[in-house]
């Protein structure tokens, strides 16, 4: 699919839809399986990212390409590390070797790790000679991207000594941390987090074990983005939990500014518009940095509602599939609004033009398709490269004309 040309939406949106597992909770679990193979997980993730950790985890090639996949990227350095008696070249896309993976090849270096640079100094390609690491201790800078950090603790209770990991300032995206901890948790791995230290116990064995993913709620967000642009929606979807690992989750209390309230059945959830409670005179002020994914959705319902927002805690945002500041700017002019961003701020001014059968550039980034999408409440508009969306969401467009057609 080349681009998709989205006609404007004259309906109520309603629908139930059932959305794929998290590839985050799925990405985390494939490779915990690799470590304890009696552990079983099921809604695992149908995105691309996890199909291609999936692949790479089989491949018996000694060059492994991930593509844009930057959570394979670095959840893999970390696996491929202490993988015994393997040495691979983890590589990816034009766009992966400019994002950099030095300050986790620092970590594991620390850790004991043997790995090189194959082209540029601090970024992928990767050649990788997988050995015992021995070191159990390492220290490393908290505001940085917490997969950095994710893929530390993934390997941790593999390691003899298992690991201490020390912060330096303050850490940011927790909830994908804690995420990670309480995946490990549920396997009966054994941790602390006291202060600025985080201890991993080793355990070399687990008992069986079966882990059902939920599923994702950044995926979630574009619907919740549609129903707050479309007065008296609803839409049902599952399977969620109220007591859900993903920082995402926090969409439920942010929407409520924009009128959606969130009711909980079960494993599903049924996302309502409640218009009447909405002010979009009031400007929105968010600090994201436990949720950068959702930034993108945020920022165009509130454009399309004509709300002024401030969203900051966004520095991870600039080394995503592209500098999606700079991509939500120029998307979002070209429709008729006015932003201005710094290397962590998005400011939205208030607009009530919404130019017709604009072209929206996607970036090679999948959230700037879906981000976009719901605008068709308000304008007619076209997606370049729409299939951009099986990053994380294949089925992503089906399921947006079921509750839009």
């Amino acid at each position: 699919m080349e681009s998709l040309k989205i006609n404007k939406i004259n309906k109520t949106v309603n629908g139930t839809i059932q959305i794929t597992g998290s590839k985050s909770e799925t990405n985390r679990l494939l490779i915990l399986q690799q470590f304890y193979k009696n552990l079983k997980i099921e809604n695992v993730s149908n995105s691309d990212d996890s199909v291609l950790m999936q692949k790479a985890l089989a491949s018996t090639s000694n060059e492994i390409n991930i593509g844009h996949a930057g959570t394979a990227m670095r959840f893999l350095t970390a696996f491929f590390a202490v993988k015994e008696n393997s040495e691979i070249i983890l590589t990816g896309s034009g766009r992966m070797k400019d994002r950099p993976i030095k300050i986790l090849v620092e970590a594991l270096t620390a850790l004991g790790a043997d790995i090189q640079y194959v082209e540029k100094e601090g970024f992928p390609p990767l050649k990788i000679s997988g050995k015992k690491l021995t070191n159990n201790f390492v220290e490393i800078d908290g505001h940085i991207s917490s997969q950095y950090i994710s893929a530390l603790l993934l390997i941790a209770p593999t390691l003899e000594k298992g690991l201490q990991l020390q912060f330096k300032g303050e850490v940011t995206s927790v909830p994908y941390i804690k995420m990670t901890l309480q995946l490990l948790a549920e396997l009966g791995i054994s941790y602390t987090w006291e202060n600025n230290v985080i201890s991993i116990a080793p355990k070399p064995v687990i008992e069986n074990a079966t882990v059902v993913v939920e599923s994702d709620w950044s995926s979630a967000s574009y619907y919740f983005s549609l129903v707050a642009l479309s007065p008296n929606s609803q839409v049902t979807l599952s399977s969620y939990k109220k007591t859900s690992l993903q920082g995402d989750a926090v969409l439920a209390k942010i929407y409520e500014h924009f009128g959606v309230q969130t009711t909980f059945k079960e494993n599903a959830i049924i996302i309502a518009n409640q218009q009447t409670a909405i002010n979009n005179q009031q400007p929105l002020t968010l600090d994201l940095k436990s949720a950068p994914d959702i930034a993108q959705t945020i920022a165009v319902t509130c454009f399309g509602l004509g709300m002024e927002c401030f969203l900051s805690g966004l520095h991870t945002l600039k080394i995503k599939e592209t500098d999606r500041l700079v991509a939500l700017k120029n998307e979002i002019e070209k429709l008729g609004g006015e932003v201005e961003i710094t290397n962590e701020t998005l400011h939205l001014k208030p607009s009530t033009i919404f130019k017709q059968n604009i072209s929206i550039a996607t970036y090679d980034d999948h959230r700037m398709a879906m981000a976009f999408a719901p605008l068709a409440i308000k304008v007619a508009l076209e997606i370049e490269d729409a299939n951009v969306v099986s990053k994380s969401y294949p089925t992503f467009w089906d399921d947006f004309s079921k509750v839009t057609r």
